[in-house]
This record gives structure tokens, sequence and C-alpha cells, in this order.
């Protein structure tokens, strides 16, 4: 017999995305760092994403999973101050030869996971930018309390939307295996509402897909894990990379190889 809930706001939203991410396996981000810092190109992402932050030049800015420097350095160059989060030495390591590299000395760099952010620790700022790194914490609802106390002027976060992965979650089908799920973008909204932040969504309208030099570079993008499959399922990969995807003008490609990314954002 279905169970009627009588208020929807009484759906405990925080225990339904913690579900989603069981048996999450962790990535190894100190070893796949050396491929984001080669593969960091702008892309139409990028465009989308800065075309909705609202910064000032004199703002502080937190960015939360800073990772390599893709969204550090650009935010960096429009403002006062970034401190920029992250768990991988090695990520932080490459963000600092990229700020040398542009000759920009107004990051301060953290290494903590995201999961213990505090404000305690990091006082206020004016702006916090979450860029496709809280997809896959489990205590969300903490973290967002904590970031929405320190920011005091807005809080922008891009988390998967719901046609993200889409040849990867055709390739995993064909070998039988779960494809690695996230919570939907809707679970994120709803525990925002649960805890008193009525918050934005916004769908980015991304129209480029993705391009690959070889079948090899389509393999090691970040997007398939690797470190998950065995040595027979990376040859079943390359074969179906071989056979999905078209080869033109010196690349390789497959239109519904696109990035979906949906921004939640608040104004304090």
């Amino acid at each position: 017999m279905r169970q009627c809930i009588e208020n929807p706001n009484d759906v405990d939203w925080t225990a339904f995305w913690a579900e989603k991410l069981e048996g999450k396996k962790d990535k190894d981000w100190d070893k796949a760092a050396p491929g984001f810092f080669k593969r960091t190109r702008k892309e139409d992402y990028q465009i989308a994403l800065f075309d909705k932050l609202i910064l000032d030049e004199n703002d502080t800015v937190l960015d939360v999973g800073c990772g390599e420097g893709s969204v550090t350095i650009p935010i960096a160059k429009r403002v006062k101050r970034v401190i920029g989060i992250d768990s991988s030495p090695k990520m932080l390591e490459y963000l600092e030869k990229r700020a040398g590299e542009n000759d920009i000395d107004n990051i301060e760099t953290i290494l903590k996971p995201i999961e213990e952010i505090s404000y305690d620790e990091i006082g206020d700022v004016d702006v916090v930018v979450c860029s496709r790194s809280l997809n896959g914490i489990i205590p969300i609802e903490e973290v967002l309390c904590e970031l929405d106390k320190i920011a005091n002027k807005y809080v922008f976060i891009t988390i998967f939307g719901p046609e993200n992965k889409k040849i990867e979650k055709d390739f995993d089908r064909e070998l039988g295996i779960k494809t690695e799920d996230f919570p939907d973008y809707n679970y994120f909204f709803n525990i925002l509402f649960n805890i008193g932040i009525y918050a934005n969504v916004e769908r980015f309208d991304l129209n480029n897909y993705r391009e690959y030099e070889s079948i090899d570079e389509a393999m090691d993008n970040g997007k398939f894990r690797l470190d998950l499959y065995s040595d027979e399922e990376k040859e079943l990969l390359r074969d179906y990379l071989e056979r999905i995807l078209t080869f033109e003008n010196g690349k390789y490609f497959n239109v519904k190889d696109k990035a979906d990314w949906i921004m939640i954002w608040w104004k304090k």
C-alpha cells in the first residue's frame, strides 16, 4: 500500500540524497590531476558559467572544489582575492603552477575535503562558487548550511543535469553494469528549500559536443571511470568508442557527447 505524504515539505530529501550515493567509489583525484591539467581549455561550460556569475572587482570569492584551476584562474582575474579549497594536493599543485604561468598572485589555497568546510575556518567572503563539485558530497545539508553562512552576497552551484553522461550510461548498459548514479538536481533544490534557502534554478544551454584527437583521448577524458574497469572492459570501451564516434576533419566526435549542467544560485 502506497504511503500518502500530507505535506511534501516533510520529505527527508537529505536522506534520499545520501541513499543515492551509497556505495559511491571516490576518485583518486591526485592520479587524475595531470589529465585534468592537460585537458583544460576554454569550453562552452565556462562561457555559460561566467555569463551567470555576479562578480565585482572588489569581491573575495571562495572556489569550492577548485581542482587544477580551470575556474579559479578566470575568477582571480576579475576579483580582488580568491580562496581555492580542494582535497587533492596534486590538484592544488597544478593550480599554483597555472597561477604562476598567468602572473596571478591573489589566490590562496586550502587543502581540505569539501565535507570539512566550516565558517569558523573560512570566515566571510562575498561570493561562494561550487563549480561541478558537490554532486558526490554525502553530508550535503551540513555543507550547504556552512556555505550559506560563509557567503555575504551570492552562492553559485552547478550540478549534473538530467542528460549528462549519455554515452557513458549507454556503455555501462552494454556491459550490464550499474552506472555510477548521482542524485537528480530536484533533490538538491528541495534540500535547500527545506533548510529555508529559496534558490533560482537555470539550465545551461550548451550546444558544443566534445571532440578528441584519438580514441585514447576519448577513453582518458575524465568521464569514464577507467580506474574501475578491468583490462577486458577497457578493451570493450575502446571497441565501443570506435563504433559510436565519427571521424571527420581530423577529430573524433559523437553529437550525443555533450555536457548537461544545472546552475542553482541564491542571493543572500
